[in-house]
């Protein structure tokens, strides 16, 4: 069994909580953060070794704040998994601005504040392992998507960039991109999601990721992933057209 130390965000529901409960599961101690307290400490009773540490991610200072409670209680923290995330699909399907700055504050901006919450302490360290969850909606422009689809296309990005600024530090960076998860956030969408998995399944494959090989990107189910992995590379006017076909787009 594991004595080793992770904390994750967005862990009082869907994919975040799922991966704290297989972590637990395999010995670790979890530290788990998220807004809703009692979703926190639900989970925490029922499973061992589980620690709730309540925080807002868009509050910068609450999040080194937090940190350091984590650190206190746990001491030294081997893996964060910043797993944040919020989308309404409703508010997607025209430029709601203040919706779109909503979905990049709590996104990008709170994963972002996560990590600047504990650089110095890995950098430090000189070992460790942060992983930010994205989602394969960040691999290129979707339909209905002018918040969410940009906010992980952004940590995709951040994620490549952060990678070569920690390794030279011996810590290593990596992305998590999940297909169809059935979550409470992915239960709000109209269309039928291709290939849909368990949470179960999720932390099953990204415990696995983490713990088990070096891969830079965790990426699942792999009959989704694959295939959109392709249509990145496709160039703009093929990938337009063809996903105009797919999509059946038509002007509202």
């Amino acid at each position: 069994m594991s004595n080793k130390v992770i904390w994750i965000t967005g862990a009082s529901t869907g994919i975040g909580k799922a991966i704290a409960i297989k972590f637990s599961k395999n010995g670790w101690n979890v530290a788990i953060s998220a807004r809703r307290l009692e979703l926190l400490e639900k989970i925490s009773k029922q499973n061992q070794n589980v620690f709730s540490f309540p925080l807002d991610v868009t509050n910068k200072d609450n999040c080194h704040k937090v940190f350091s409670e984590i650190k206190n209680k746990l001491g030294k923290i081997d893996l964060c998994v910043f797993s944040t995330g919020t989308w309404d699909p409703k508010k997607e399907k025209e430029i709601d601005v203040e919706q779109i700055e909503n979905v990049m504050k709590v996104n990008f901006f709170g994963t972002l504040n996560s990590i600047k919450s504990v650089e110095k302490y890995f950098k430090d360290l000189g070992e460790g392992h942060i992983s930010i969850v994205s989602s394969i909606a960040g691999y290129r422009g979707l339909p209905n998507s002018t918040g969410y689809g940009p906010s992980k296309s952004a940590l995709n990005n951040l994620a490549e960039s952060l990678y070569f600024d920690f390794k030279r530090y011996g810590v290593r960076v990596s992305l998590i991109s999940p297909g169809f998860i059935k979550t409470p956030m992915t239960d709000k969408n109209d269309f039928k999601m291709p290939f849909l998995k368990t949470t179960e399944y999720a932390a099953d494959k990204i415990y696995d990721g983490l713990v088990n090989s070096n891969a830079f990107e965790i990426h699942f189910p792999k009959e989704l992933t694959l295939v959109l992995k392709f249509l990145k590379i496709l160039p703009n006017w093929l990938y337009l057209k063809l996903l105009s076909k797919l999509t059946k787009y038509q002007k509202r």
